[in-house]
């Protein structure tokens, strides 16, 4: 499958890369600068994901799209998701790209009533402008007509991949509950090339 990934330069963005290569893929990493480097094999698309013109261009002659784009703070591009996530998909209707999966967080839209106390009182002081874009980009592609999987996990950590997590439309989450990047990033990559979640949003979290 020729994948296309958004993203790709940030720290989980580079492990769907490598997971997406190994897996067979046809990868082209899109970054906003032709420098950027990534593994043998990996096509490079240079340009701005808020820039509609670079996106549709990327995106023309890709099956699928992976979506790990995010920022470090509420200060960093507040509609980032938004408007990204808007050029994205229409792009991807008009090449005639369907498969398309999104890196979001535990604690947007709906996914705040499933975590626990804590981090629920966290994202909603520190995080609320980061999730309310992140909120307004996945509805554009629930909207849409593409083959979507919005994908939901907790803190996300460096840790070594544990090989496998838990996956569901509701989990059971206690405390602090994270995820290493490594799982994430397999997890999104296996989702590509299946049914089980298309057009359903999924929490994942460790094992």
């Amino acid at each position: 499958m020729k994948v296309l990934v958004f993203g790709a330069s940030g720290p989980t963005g580079r492990l769907i890369v490598a997971d997406a290569l190994a897996a067979g893929h046809r990868v082209t990493a899109f970054a906003r600068r032709a420098a950027t480097v990534f593994q043998k094999g990996v096509a490079v698309a240079c340009g701005d994901a808020l820039d509609a013109g670079a996106v549709g261009a990327a995106v023309a002659g890709h099956e699928a799209v992976i979506c790990a784009l995010g920022v470090r703070s509420a200060h960093e591009s507040p509609h980032l998701l938004e408007r990204s996530l808007g050029a994205i998909v229409p792009a991807m209707q008009a090449a005639g790209a369907r498969r398309l999966v999104v890196l979001s967080a535990l604690g947007v839209g709906g996914t705040r009533a499933q975590a626990p106390l804590l981090p629920r009182l966290m994202y909603r002081l520190l995080l609320g402008t980061i999730f309310r874009d992140k909120a307004a980009g996945e509805a554009i592609v629930v909207a849409s007509s593409l083959d979507w999987t919005l994908v939901y996990p907790p803190l996300l950590t460096n840790a070594p991949a544990q090989g496998a997590c838990r996956a569901g439309e509701t989990l059971a989450l206690t405390g602090f509950p994270k995820i290493a990047r490594a799982d994430v990033a397999r997890f999104m990559v296996d989702t590509l090339s299946s049914t089980a979640w298309v057009r359903r949003r999924v929490l994942v979290s460790s094992a």
